[in-house]
C-alpha cells in the first residue's frame, strides 16, 4: 500500500496529514525521503521527524462531540484545541472543521482513511445547521440563499433552507459544500449578523440530546449506515 495510507492506518495521523508530511520531506523509508508514489513493504523502517514510526494496535474509535463555542478544531497543542477538550484515551482526529465561534456536532476518529471521505466537499455529504440571526428572517433571504449566491466570485451551491417553526430569527440550512465560514458570509451579504451557529447533523449522525462539551460513541446502527454511505 502507499506510504501515506500506511501511516494513517498506523494511528500516527490522518492520511491527508501524512500526505503533507511526505510533501515536506519529513518521512524517511529505509533512510530515503518518501515520495507520494512510495509503497510500504513489510519490514520497511519508517522514520517521521527523526523518530521511528511505532504502529499502534488499531482499535477503531468513532465519536460524536458537541463542540462548545471557543474550542478550536485543531490537533495543534494550542490553548482550546479540540483534542484536549475531548480528552479521549485514544489518539483521534477531528473530521473536518467547525469554526471557533460555532458550536454543535463534530465527529472525531482514529480511522484516517474515512476522514477525507466525510469532510471533503467533493463528495457532497450533507451537514445541517440551525442559525440564529439578529433580525427576523425574510422569505426573500431564504429563497436566494437556497438557490445559491455569489461570495467574492464563488457561487454557493443550492441548499435546503427553512424557517424553524414558531420562531422569527431561527432557520435551518443543509449544506453540501462547506466554503470557509460559508453560512456567516451568506448571511452578511443580506446584512444579517449570526448570533448563534449550531451544527446538528453530519450525514446520518445527529446531535440529538448530546449535552454541550460532551461526547459519545457512535452506535452500531449509525456506524453501519455511515460506512455504507462512504463505500
Amino acid at each position: 500500500m502507499k506510504i501515506d495510507k500506511y501511516i494513517a492506518q498506523s494511528g500516527y495521523t490522518s492520511r491527508r496529514k501524512a500526505y503533507d508530511l511526505i510533501s515536506e520531506k519529513r518521512v524517511l523509508v529505509n533512510g530515503k525521503a518518501a515520495t507520494h508514489t512510495t509503497k510500504y513493504n513489510e519490514g520497511d523502517q519508517i522514520v517521521i521527524d527523526g523518530k521511528k514510526l511505532v504502529v499502534k494496535k488499531f482499535v477503531p474509535v468513532y465519536i460524536a462531540y458537541n463542540k462548545p463555542k471557543g474550542v478550536i478544531c485543531t490537533t495543534e497543542k494550542i490553548p482550546g484545541n479540540i483534542i484536549d477538550a475531548v480528552n479521549h484515551p485514544q489518539t483521534i482526529y477531528p473530521v473536518g472543521r467547525l469554526d471557533k465561534d460555532s458550536e454543535g456536532l463534530i465527529l472525531l476518529t482514529n480511522h484516517g482513511e474515512i476522514i477525507d471521505k466525510i469532510a471533503n466537499a467533493e463528495f457532497g455529504h450533507e451537514k445541517e445547521y440551525i442559525v440564529t440571526l439578529n433580525l427576523p428572517v425574510r422569505k426573500k433571504f431564504l429563497d436566494e440563499i437556497s438557490a445559491g449566491i455569489d461570495l467574492n466570485g464563488e457561487k454557493t451551491k443550492p441548499c435546503k433552507v427553512s424557517l424553524v417553526p414558531g420562531t422569527k430569527r431561527l432557520f435551518r440550512i443543509t449544506l453540501t459544500q462547506g466554503l470557509n465560514r460559508q453560512i456567516r458570509r451568506m448571511c452578511n451579504v443580506f446584512d444579517y449578523q449570526v448570533i448563534k451557529l449550531q451544527r446538528v447533523r453530519v450525514m446520518n449522525i445527529e446531535l440529538g440530546n448530546l449535552k454541550l462539551d460532551e461526547w459519545r460513541d457512535l452506535t452500531d446502527e449509525e456506524l453501519k449506515k455511515l460506512m455504507a454511505s462512504l463505500a
